[in-house]
C-alpha cells in the first residue's frame, strides 16, 4: 500500500502541472486584463466589458506589444507601459509561467492586484464560510441518505419506498438556489416567520458571546445555507446508496449468509454493507469538492456570505490573476490528495482491497 500511496503522491505533480498550463493558456486568449480592467476604471467605464458591446474599432487587442488597449487611446503609452511592468506583462508569457510556478514551490502565491492582501490571507479569510458550508452539507448528506437509501433497499416496493422516492426526486429538481430562497421567505422573514438570521457566519456582537452563546450562534446562522446547499447531494446519495444495497442483497452470498440462519441486522451490516459502501466512499471527494469549492457561489450570494465561490467569482470577474491561478493551484492540490484519501478509505472499508496487486 505504501508503494502505491507513493505513485500516487507523484503523479500528483504532473497532474497538477498539467492543470495550471491549461487554464494559464487559456487565459492568455481572453480578453479584458487586468490592466485593461484599471484603464476602464479610468475613463470612467466602470467595467472593462463595456468596450467589447460593438462598434468599430472595439474589437479585442491583446495585451504586450505595441498596440494600443482598448480605451487607452488617449492615455500615455508610459502610463501604460509602467501598468505592464507592475503587473508583470512586460515580460513573455512563459517566462511568465516559469516565474509563477517557481514561487508557488516556495508557497508564494503573491498579493492580489486590486486588495492590498496576499493570496494565502485572502484564502484564510474567507475559508471559514466554505469549509462551514462543504463540511456539513456532506456530513449531513450522508448521515441521512445512507440509513435512508439501506431502509428504501430492504422495503423496496413497499408504500415507504414509493412515498420517500417521491419527495427525495421532489428535493433533487428543486434547484438549490430556488429552495434557499424559498427558506429565506419563510424561516428569514420575509413573509412568514423571523427564525434564522438573513445573513452572515456570525452576529455582530459574536466577540462578546461565551464559548456556548458563540457555538449556538454559529449554527444559528449557518442552518438555512447548509440546507440549501444539502438538498441535492441528499437525493443522490439515497438512491445511490438503495440501488447498491438491492445489487447485494441479489447476489448468492446473501442468501447463503442467511441460509446460515444469519440475523437481518448481520447480514446487512456484516456482509452487504461493507460491499455496498464501496461506491458511496467512492463519490465522497466529489461530493465534498463539489460543495466546497463549486456549489457554493449561489448560496454564498443569497445568505450573503464571504467564500471561496465569491472570491473566486469575483477574481474572474477582475481578472485578478494572482488570486485566479493561487486558489486554482491549491484546491487542485486539495482535490488531488482527497483523491488519495478516498483510495485509503476503500481499505479502510474493506481490507480485501489492494491497490498494488490490482495495478500489477
Amino acid at each position: 500500500m505504501g508503494a502505491y500511496i507513493l505513485r500516487r503522491l507523484l503523479l500528483v505533480i504532473p497532474t497538477l502541472l498539467g492543470i495550471m498550463i491549461m487554464n494559464f493558456t487559456l487565459v492568455q486568449f481572453v480578453p479584458g486584463g487586468p490592466i485593461e480592467q484599471i484603464i476602464a476604471q479610468i475613463e470612467g467605464q466602470g467595467d472593462v466589458f463595456a468596450g467589447f458591446a460593438g462598434g468599430e474599432g472595439s474589437s479585442p487587442e491583446p495585451q504586450g506589444g505595441d498596440e494600443q488597449y482598448i480605451g487607452a487611446r488617449g492615455l500615455p503609452p508610459e502610463f501604460i507601459a509602467e501598468l505592464e511592468k507592475e503587473f508583470g506583462f512586460d515580460k513573455p508569457p512563459l517566462e511568465r509561467f516559469l516565474g509563477m510556478m517557481g514561487n508557488y514551490l516556495t508557497l508564494d502565491f503573491g498579493q492580489s492586484y486590486f486588495r492590498s492582501i496576499s493570496v494565502i490571507d485572502l484564502v484564510l479569510e474567507k475559508m471559514p464560510v466554505s469549509i462551514s458550508l462543504g463540511l456539513w452539507s456532506t456530513l449531513i448528506a450522508y448521515l441521512i441518505s445512507i440509513p435512508l437509501g439501506i431502509r428504501k433497499a430492504v422495503r423496496d416496493g413497499s408504500s415507504f419506498d414509493t412515498w420517500t422516492s417521491g419527495a427525495i426526486i421532489v428535493a433533487y429538481a428543486i434547484p438549490g438556489f430556488l429552495f434557499a430562497i424559498l427558506l429565506l421567505v419563510v424561516f428569514a422573514g420575509g413573509s412568514y416567520w423571523q427564525i434564522f438570521p438573513l445573513r452572515g457566519l456570525t452576529s455582530d456582537n459574536w466577540d462578546s458571546l461565551s464559548l456556548t452563546g458563540k457555538v449556538l450562534d454559529y449554527f444559528w446562522h449557518i442552518t438555512l445555507p447548509v440546507l440549501a446547499s444539502t438538498i441535492a447531494a441528499f437525493a443522490t446519495l439515497t438512491l445511490l446508496t438503495k440501488n447498491s444495497f438491492l445489487d447485494e442483497i441479489k447476489k448468492h452470498y446473501v442468501m447463503t449468509a442467511r441460509a446460515k440462519g444469519l440475523s437481518e441486522h448481520k447480514v446487512l451490516y456484516g456482509h452487504v454493507f461493507r460491499n455496498a459502501m464501496l461506491i458511496v466512499i467512492a463519490g465522497f471527494p466529489a461530493v465534498f469538492i463539489g460543495v466546497f469549492f463549486g456549489g457554493s457561489i449561489i448560496i454564498e450570494t443569497i445568505f450573503s456570505l464571504d467564500g471561496l465561490g465569491r472570491l473566486g467569482f469575483e477574481a474572474a470577474v477582475a481578472r485578478d490573476y494572482p488570486v485566479i491561478f493561487g486558489t486554482l493551484f491549491i484546491f487542485g492540490l486539495m482535490g488531488l490528495v482527497v483523491g488519495i484519501i478516498s483510495d485509503l478509505m476503500y481499505v479502510l472499508v474493506d481490507p480485501r482491497i489492494d491497490f498494488e496487486k490490482r495495478e500489477g
